[in-house]
This record gives structure tokens, C-alpha cells and sequence, in this order.
């Protein structure tokens, strides 16, 4: 089931370093939003606190909140485990398991689950999650070989199916074409056309026609100077933003006069 996320206040440091400051913003269930501006500015940085990611590098912290459906996900009795659970990640260079099978790839994060499931209970999940990510019709006479022998397009697909195994709520999305062609950059773009009818779904782009033909709204971030912390500039639906926005760093960005 898909949820609401709420970002109040939130300053995310590496140790002493303040790296993004003051980002507040809602992301509505099952709709697409996008995070553009310049490298550096934050964006991956504020996407991997939506999950707590971010804290698994040593030092890193944050302050603010983050509300899942009105739940803060950085509550002292929250585990961050369940908190990835519910909210999957796929990052922007596919990563399967090299040593495992196509079907224990998928599989992967309901194992570390625990409890017992039935073979067929397992093979369903994993039918389930390849249609999901429109992979299964390419895959499905051969679950047992390595998900590394794949093509980085399909990797990236089977990544995303190995994120909804579990069935999360939310998909985060760090730059999930970068390393794709075009042709497996469009079949990903329609996967996530797809996938927000059942998820919340937050991206990182830095292809701004990405932004415009995959989300429904559009955060840009962008920072003062260097050494200085990342910001939100401003968020909008995707069609304002890119056609009137509002601040003219904006403008500036979206239009090519700087990043």
C-alpha cells in the first residue's frame, strides 16, 4: 500500500560538515516526484535519509523529521531495518548479487526476512516481482542463472524486482538510468509509469527531460557556494515548474545557464 511521506525541517550532516539544510517538502502516495539541480547540491543525500541509508556511513546524522504516513521514521523505537523494508531503494549503477541465480536475486531480501515459506509461496513472489518489472517474459526459462550474465538494463529491472519482493511502500530511485542506453532508459521510464499505481516513487535525475517525462512533480535543489549545505529552491508539479517557476535560480538551471 502506498504511503504519504512528509520532510520537515531536515539538516543532514556528514560528522561536523552540514550538508543539506532546512528541506521541507510532502510527497503524495502513488505519484512520481523528481529531484533535480546541480551534483553536489543533496539530492542523493536527502533521498537516502527517506530510508535511513543515509546514516549507515559512519558520522552521517539527521535532524528533522521524516513522516511516513504521520509515522517518524527516525523515532527512538523505530528500526531502521523495517524502515527499508517499507521503503525500497534502487540505486544508479544495478547491483545484483553476483554469486546468486536470477531467482535468488529476487528472493534475497524475503530470506533475510526470516519465517518459513513454502517453494511455491516463493516461486509466485518471484513471478509476481519480475511481471512487476516487466522482466519476467525475458527471464523465465532461465531463474536459475546468474543475474550478473544479464544486460545492465535488464540488471536494473531485476534490481527494482528484488526492491518489490518485500513490497514495500515506497521506491526511492537514485539516478536508476545513468549508467543505461537509451532504449533501456525508456523501458525503465514506462517501468515507473507502471509502478506508481501501487507505490510512492521519489527519483534522482540528473536528465532534466527525465524529470519532465516521468514525474508528476519536480524538486530542484541547488547550493550557495561550495563548502556551503545543499538547499530546496523550490517544488512544484512537474509542468509549473518547468514552464513558470517561481524562484529564478530555477529558471537560470532549468533554461542552461548554469550546472
Amino acid at each position: 500500500m502506498a504511503k504519504r511521506i512528509d520532510v520537515n525541517d531536515l539538516d543532514i550532516y556528514y560528522g561536523s560538515f552540514k550538508a543539506v539544510e532546512g528541506v521541507s517538502f510532502s510527497v503524495e502516495p502513488c505519484s512520481v516526484t523528481a529531484f533535480i539541480g546541480p551534483s553536489g547540491c543533496g539530492k542523493s543525500t536527502v533521498l537516502r535519509t527517506l530510508n535511513r541509508m543515509h546514516e549507515v556511513i559512519p558520522g552521517a546524522y539527521a535532524d528533522g523529521k521524516v513522516l511516513l504516513d504521520g509515522e517518524d521514521i527516525y523515532g527512538s523505537d523505530v528500526d531502521p531495518v523495517n524502515v527499508r523494508r517499507t521503503i525500497g531503494m534502487v540505486f544508479q549503477r544495478p547491483n545484483p548479487f553476483p554469486t546468486m541465480s536470477i531467482y535468488e536475486n529476487v528472493v534475497a531480501g524475503l530470506r533475510l526476512e526470516g519465517g518459513k515459506r513454502s517453494r511455491a509461496e516463493l516461486d509466485d513472489r518471484v513471478e509476481s516481482s519480475l511481471r512487476g518489472a516487466n522482466l519476467w517474459e525475458e527471464v523465465k526459462d532461465r531463474l536459475n542463472r546468474p543475474g550478473s550474465g544479464l544486460s545492465g538494463g535488464q540488471q536494473q529491472r531485476l534490481c527494482i524486482a528484488r526492491a518489490i519482493a518485500v513490497e514495500p511502500a515506497v521506491l526511492l530511485m537514485d539516478e536508476p538510468c545513468s549508467a543505461l542506453d537509451p532504449i533501456s532508459t525508456q523501458a525503465i521510464e514506462d517501468l515507473i509509469d507502471e509502478l506508481k499505481e501501487r507505490y510512492t516513487i521519489v527519483i534522482v535525475t540528473h536528465n532534466m527531460q527525465q524529470a519532465a517525462r516521468v514525474s508528476d512533480r519536480t524538486a530542484f535543489f541547488n547550493l550557495a557556494g561550495v563548502g556551503k549545505p545543499g538547499r530546496l529552491v523550490e517544488i512544484n508539479s512537474t509542468d509549473v515548474l518547468f514552464s513558470t517557476p517561481s524562484q529564478q535560480a530555477t529558471e537560470d538551471y532549468i533554461s542552461g545557464r548554469f550546472g
